[in-house]
């Protein structure tokens, strides 16, 4: 499928990944629907932020994935959807469950039943490899058992068999994208990398992060966003599965010490409690096997670690205001 002309909507548009992913979709010359969540302030998130050139050949809306009405409302008309709205925050998982099985497991169901209804032409189902759980083995393939170790990697599961299931029953043109731990400018402050750059970019000689041992594969976000529209355009992909990793694992011990030494500072790294997972919780160890999306779309990652870190750094460095590096942000 060549998406340049193509009807196109992305849920969850205005966030860290979807806001890549649309400014890609613009590029290629999609005809693109940004769905941004309904709020009272008129932010369009991250879309704020883009050239004027990009926002003009958007069309944004406003709507909920909650609810059904305002879903479908959208939906109509559209040839493909990416959907990638949802509730992500591990730990506030933990404060709020329900919160989480209204976004993550209703709000695609709604996505769903409005893409059967429509005839959409395919569909792109956002996974994560919380899914997975801490590796049973590794590298981690997608015949890999699914572990609900928090709240929001079980509604992810639960989301990803609701897409598994419309695939089966309706036989609607379904690809689910796995990714692994996707970084880069735009992310927020509460996942491990933006916090190490930016307390270390405020002055901190100590910076506070949780577990220093989990291994994690980490992917740059202008690669993963380049999964997404790879997947999208392969007819191979429909009912899949497909993670989308560097196969490759370090630790977040090590991951802080590369950051330090690219920033060029002398930080003392200490372990705080407050951020540490419950003990049966922790997400010890991931590492993709990628063989399947390369197979299927012949994408492969384009940036290694240490270049997109520094990407990643220059970019915080020029956008510090939005980073409250004295507030743990669940």
């Amino acid at each position: 499928m060549n998406l340049k002309g193509k009807n196109v909507l992305v849920t969850g548009s205005e966030g860290f990944i979807g806001s890549h992913l649309t400014e890609k979709l613009v590029e290629i010359g999609a005809k693109v629907t940004a769905l941004v969540q309904y709020n009272s302030f008129n932010s369009w998130g991250w879309i704020d932020t883009f050239d004027k050139n990009i926002k003009e050949n958007i069309n944004i809306v406003t709507g909920d994935v909650r609810e059904y009405d305002s879903v479908k409302r959208i939906v109509k008309g559209q040839d493909v959807v990416f959907h990638l709205a949802a509730l992500i925050a591990i730990p506030y998982s933990y404060l709020s469950p329900m919160a989480y099985v209204k976004t993550n497991v209703q709000g695609t169901t709604n996505v769903l039943e409005a893409c059967r209804e429509y005839d959409v032409e395919k569909i792109i189902h956002t996974s994560t490899s919380e899914t997975y759980g801490t590796a049973l083995y590794v590298p981690i393939d997608e015949k890999h058992p699914l572990q609900g170790q928090s709240p929001y990697s079980a509604s992810k599961i639960a989301a990803d068999k609701m897409a598994e299931s419309y695939y089966r029953s309706f036989n609607l043109p379904i690809a689910t994208i796995r990714p692994f731990n996707t970084y880069g400018p735009r992310q927020s402050a509460r996942a491990v990398i933006p916090t190490i750059i930016s307390q270390v970019l405020a002055g901190k000689r100590e910076i506070k992060l949780g577990s220093l041992s989990p291994t994690r594969d980490f992917n740059y976000v202008k690669d993963t966003a380049e999964a997404f529209i790879k997947i999208a355009e392969s007819d191979k992909t429909i009912g899949e599965v497909i993670n989308a990793g560097s196969n490759s694992e370090i630790s977040i011990g090590d991951l802080a010490h590369k950051i330090i030494r690219i920033i060029g500072e002398d930080v003392k790294i200490i372990c705080d409690k407050e951020r540490i997972r419950p003990e049966k919780s922790e997400v010890n160890r991931l590492w993709a096997d990628n063989t399947k999306i390369k197979q299927l779309t012949e994408w492969t990652p384009k940036y290694s670690l240490e270049e997109g870190l520094t990407e990643t750094v220059d970019w915080i460095k020029n956008n510090m205001e939005y980073f409250k590096t004295d507030i743990y942000n669940v």
